[in-house]
């Protein structure tokens, strides 16, 4: 990629919008005739004035349908090629997601590494994700996973812009599907792939995480939303009744969308610590680190500047270029509740080595946190820089072993799993562990409105959406999830600073890169 194919991208989108102007102007009769607007619906089954119907039918014309492909396609490979993959990723595995978690789950991006930049023939991909199939668990049925299939799967990865088909059904790796290669060789992946995570960044197990549990939830959406539309199927015949609620006693048993889909009670942490599912738990630590990709890591460590962001001054009291770690006092402490396997606050503790971190997770948790980063950052664990605590998000507070209040709390991406009330709750047990001079950061999507308000993003008068839409969609995307996983949801400014004020918190900053959805809020006691 240079800059003369952008250039030849952003002119290609010019001379195909040149050319739906030229069509829309021959074909205007008494007046001029303008492409139709994203804002105004046009129903089929209501009246239109002539120029309305014939601007509508025009979508249909052949020269049209040609210059308009050519606008979607020019504008999908400049995405693809400028924007930050972690972004286009998330669109994709929550679009793409049944392909994508196949391409990991085969290993299919680290097989294409070792085979260069030539690629594969897919008969020789077929033997080689075979191969890697692990030795204690039955193979694949060759009747069913064949090599044709397998084009069809990986042609559609690249007409998405993830593969590169660089002659008939030989595949290479490109630039997206490179960043989700966890860097194992196919030797360790062969030997130990139970390993395939540890000491990763993450990518690779976010995908296996929502491409399995986040997913399938997913597709359960509306018929828990709507239980009319459940089809219960029956075991015994494999016929399916199309059921409603009134019809099924336990159409409405479900909380969330994943009750219903994993057929389950438990909600989705205790869940995942049940028997049977010890490779998902092990998974969910290291994808947690592969969320690190939504912000830079001067993002928790320096934050931005606010001037960027007229947000940051209309909705909060002050602004602020990021939270000021370097002023703690030598030996303070950082607490990362509910930190998993302490992917953020370990990137504190590299840059602050004058801050104490303690990670609070569940038992089970805690017991894989530092075993999950294989060698990496031992000194830290050996030393007791870094250490973790056995403590459930809705136990009592705990107090530290000093007897000290914690000088900062960091709730990263943890408010978005939980209901108002759920989330209230885990902030007063912290507010009840807090001194006078305790820091609350929550980091977590703050999502703006489509319409213009306060939290707009864009220069009056511009033609973008006022929350950039597609350019912010993951977070959207990521919104419905926590819905459907959790019956919870990302929140809006004026809504996380309402649920940190009625838990004894005030928000007086919040930081995020321009434009971007990711925020961290610091919050003091009240």
């Amino acid at each position: 990629m240079s800059f003369a194919t952008l250039r030849a991208l952003h002119a290609s989108i010019g001379s195909a919008i040149d050319d739906l102007e030229h069509i829309y102007h021959d074909r205007s009769q008494s007046e001029p005739l303008e492409f139709p607007s994203l804002n105004d619906p046009y129903y089929v089954s209501a009246p239109h004035s002539a120029a309305q119907q014939l601007a509508h039918q025009l979508s249909d014309d052949p020269a049209v349908s040609l210059a308009s492909k050519q606008i979607v396609a020019a504008c999908a490979q400049l995405n693809a090629s400028v924007s930050k993959p972690w972004y286009g990723f998330i669109e994709a595995i929550l679009g793409l997601s049944a392909c994508l978690r196949f391409a990991e789950a085969s290993h299919l991006v680290e097989i294409l590494r070792e085979a260069g930049e030539c690629g594969l023939h897919v008969d020789k991909l077929h033997r080689s994700i075979l191969e890697l199939r692990p030795k204690n668990a039955p193979p694949p049925d060759v009747t069913v996973f064949t090599p044709v299939r397998l084009a069809h799967v990986l042609r559609l990865l690249a007409t998405s812009h993830w593969l590169r088909e660089v002659s008939p059904d030989v595949f290479a790796n490109n630039r997206r599907s490179s960043y989700i290669d966890s860097g194992k060789t196919l030797e360790e992946l062969r030997h130990n792939p139970g390993n395939k995570y540890i000491g990763t960044d993450g990518v690779a197990a976010f995908l296996a995480v929502v491409g399995d549990e986040s997913y399938k939830t997913m597709t359960y959406m509306t018929e828990w939303l709507l239980p009319d539309t459940r089809k219960v199927l029956n075991a015994r015949s494999g016929k399916v009744d199309h059921a409603s609620a009134d019809q099924n006693p336990n159409a409405n048993q479900y909380e969330t969308a994943f009750n219903l889909a994993f057929d389950t009670q438990l909600t989705y942490f205790p869940w995942l610590e049940t028997p049977g599912n010890e490779v998902r738990l092990e998974r969910f630590g290291p994808a947690m680190t592969g969320t690190r990709q939504w912000e830079t890591e001067e993002g928790i460590l320096q934050g931005s500047d606010p001037s960027y962001s007229r947000l940051a001054y209309i909705l909060t009291d002050r602004g602020s270029a990021g939270f000021q770690w370097a002023t703690l006092k030598p030996g303070s402490v950082l607490v990362d509740v509910a930190g998993g396997i302490g992917s953020t606050s370990l990137t504190i503790a590299v840059a602050h080595p004058h801050i104490n971190v303690i990670v609070d997770d569940r038992p089970q948790v805690v017991n894989i946190g530092p075993s999950s980063w294989g060698s990496n950052h031992t000194p830290l664990f050996t030393s007791g820089h870094v250490s973790w605590r056995v403590r459930d998000l809705f136990e009592p507070w705990k107090p530290l072993a000093s007897g000290k209040a914690p000088d900062v709390f960091l709730l990263r991406l943890i408010l978005h799993d939980w209901k108002d009330d759920e989330c209230i709750k885990i902030m007063r047990i912290l507010r009840s562990g807090a001194g006078p001079d305790t820091k609350l950061i929550i980091g977590d999507m703050l999502l703006p409105n489509a319409c213009e308000a306060q939290d707009t993003f864009v220069q009056d008068g511009s033609p973008l959406l006022p929350n950039l839409g597609v350019a912010n969609i993951h977070g959207f995307l990521m919104d419905l999830t926590m819905m459907s996983m959790f019956g919870a949801n990302e929140r809006t400014v004026a809504e996380m600073k309402a649920l940190a004020l009625a838990a004894g918190w005030k928000i007086t900053d919040i930081r995020r890169s321009p434009g971007s959805v990711w925020a961290y809020s610091t919050a003091i006691p009240v």
